[in-house]
């Protein structure tokens, strides 16, 4: 038998912060629906913090060997890099050149600058290809 899981956020009313989460569970529903998402908790007091390198493609257009200037054709915001990032404490030991995937982010490497406790991800790759919907906005 499969069982739902009901989680309430808990807030501290003078603050609006969160606290802390309560759960309950519960028998499936009579439709049988499925659930489609899930929710990670990472404790502010124990995550680990991070650098997320999150690199987009570096050209504006498709094909950039279309003989334009180079210059002006590179993506601005190919490169965002977020700081204190809180992370589940596990990955504290992540070794340069570990690969893995964050859950609707994409996929990371943990670069060469990664130190023991303080890790550095680069992003190679997002979970959904964008092309088709610049080329939309284009047209």
């Amino acid at each position: 038998m499969r069982r739902f899981i009901f989680l309430a956020l808990v807030f501290l009313a003078s603050t609006a912060l969160i606290t802390g989460l309560t759960a309950c569970s519960s028998t499936p529903a009579p439709d049988r629906r499925k659930v489609k998402s899930t929710i990670q908790w990472v404790s502010g007091q124990h995550a680990v913090k991070a650098e997320m390198r999150l690199y987009k493609q570096l050209f504006t257009v498709e094909n950039p060997d279309a003989g334009e200037d180079v210059s002006a054709i590179i993506n601005p915001h190919s490169l965002a890099v977020l700081t204190d990032c809180c992370l589940e404490p596990s990955l504290a030991d992540t070794k340069p050149g570990d690969k893995l995937q964050f859950e609707r982010n994409g996929y990371f490497c943990a670069d060469l600058d990664t130190a023991p406790g303080k890790p550095v991800f680069n992003r190679t790759v997002t979970l959904k290809y964008t092309w088709a919907k610049i080329e939309q906005k284009q047209v």
